[in-house]
């Protein structure tokens, strides 16, 4: 079986890896979310559609262009930490 050192190793490295994959997502949702809300500070525009449909544009699109890399981390993750543990148990 697996040790508890072991165990932490592998849900740190599993932590790593969902980082790595969200960080670039809530990053952009971040600036869009700032830029808008400068925006609507300036014109005094309130309107809660106008936040939701650029953030869900901007991560979509974010989403799409990494989606490659991400999916190249979870491979590397799951070769590497995964498999190894479930065949050393």
């Amino acid at each position: 079986g697996m040790t508890e050192g072991e165990l932490l190793d592998l849900l740190r490295e599993a932590l790593w890896a969902a980082l790595i994959v969200a960080l670039p997502v809530l990053a952009v949702a971040l600036t869009i979310g700032l830029v808008i809300g400068l925006l609507q500070a300036l014109t005094s525009i309130q309107e809660m559609t106008l936040t939701f449909v650029p953030k869900l544009a901007g991560i979509l699109a974010v989403f799409w262009i990494t989606m490659d890399f991400s999916g190249r981390v979870l491979l590397v993750f799951w070769d590497k930490s995964v498999l190894p543990a479930i065949a050393g148990s």
